[in-house]
């Protein structure tokens, strides 16, 4: 989810008054605080089992591309892409990525079940290149930061603080030019309102304000260079596998004016966001609710899908 200030659930006024367990209000955390943060987090399922064994599973068909190695002892992670096996060098490139926020399950599966179901639909068309699980560590521990309390999703510039931001960017590097589709796969969850906001202002010793969950799927566009024919395209496709979240009585999502139904739109490349790293002409994040009791687990991921296949062919038919 891309965090912005004025939001709020159903529990979110009691909470706001109840101070997070770690720091002391006010005071923005030091390296005491963040490991005290680092000893609560546990892990809680299995990247090896979840995402590796997938794109094993892959290699028949696509490359797998082993772009870095996340270090944090006694564990380490290999981070994998899978590419277009008929990669050409000349053709136009289409970027998907997932799992920016570990935490964001649909965007780490909605990405594979692409690359296993369609992906290679666009052999000849597009060279495809997904990147699904960009922060595993965060994956196994169901949270949006990396073990230091740093948030990749802001980390996305020259000399990131975050490891899983940088080797990304490595990735990305000689290809930003060629890239002419960017969908980036994200949720906005109840856990944001009631963890993961209030961490983040006690990490940064700021007030928590609360704020509001939109129920139903929502799209980010480029506020430097909006899209909304793009935007569109993917939330009619999305309409047809979940519901699609309405403005609320100020006519906002997440406290950002919506320009169109379900879209709202930041300055990507300024905020340090993922869908800001190329120079793709059509880029998004998409934002699913996995916590609506009109959503099952299975709908999330095909929302996902459908969003990601609805921007590759907007991409191939207005290029």
């Amino acid at each position: 989810m891309l965090q912005s200030p004025a939001r709020r659930d159903h529990t979110a006024h009691a909470m706001s008054t109840t101070p997070y367990p770690i720091g002391i209000p006010g005071r923005p955390w030091g390296e005491e605080e963040r490991a005290l943060w680092r000893a609560r987090q546990t892990r809680k399922r299995s990247y090896a089992e979840d995402v590796l064994s997938v794109i094993e599973r892959l290699r028949p068909r696509f490359d797998v591309v082993r772009y870095g190695q996340l270090d944090y002892p006694p564990e380490c992670y290999p981070l994998y892409a899978i590419r277009s096996r008929d990669w050409s060098e000349t053709r136009p490139v289409a970027l998907v990525t997932g799992g920016v926020h570990g935490y964001e399950t649909s965007g780490v599966h909605g990405a594979l079940q692409f690359a296993e179901r369609h992906m290679a639909d666009y052999a000849g068309r597009l060279d495809v290149l997904v990147a699904p699980c960009i922060s595993p560590w965060a994956y196994e521990r169901i949270h949006r930061w990396n073990p230091h309390a740093v948030d990749p999703n802001r980390s996305f510039r020259d000399g990131s603080p975050a490891e899983e931001s940088a080797a990304l960017l490595r990735l990305i590097a000689p290809l930003r030019e060629r890239v002419l589709v960017h969908i980036d796969l994200h949720e906005t969850t109840d856990s944001d309102e009631h963890e993961f906001r209030p961490a983040l202002a006690a990490r940064d010793g700021k007030p928590f304000e609360p704020g509001h969950i939109p129920d139903g799927f929502y799209l980010v566009d480029d506020t430097e260079n909006p899209q909304p024919a793009f935007q569109q395209a993917i939330i009619e496709a999305v309409a047809e596998v979940t519901h699609i979240a309405p403005a609320d009585a100020d006519g906002k999502i997440i406290g950002s004016p919506v320009v169109a139904p379900g879209v709202i739109r930041y300055p990507l490349r300024e905020l340090g966001l993922c869908a800001g790293i190329t120079r793709a002409r059509y880029v998004t994040t998409t934002e699913v609710y996995p916590d609506s009791p009109r959503a099952t687990p299975e709908q999330c991921n095909a929302a996902q899908v459908a969003a990601v296949r609805a921007a590759l062919d907007f991409a191939l038919a207005n290029a």
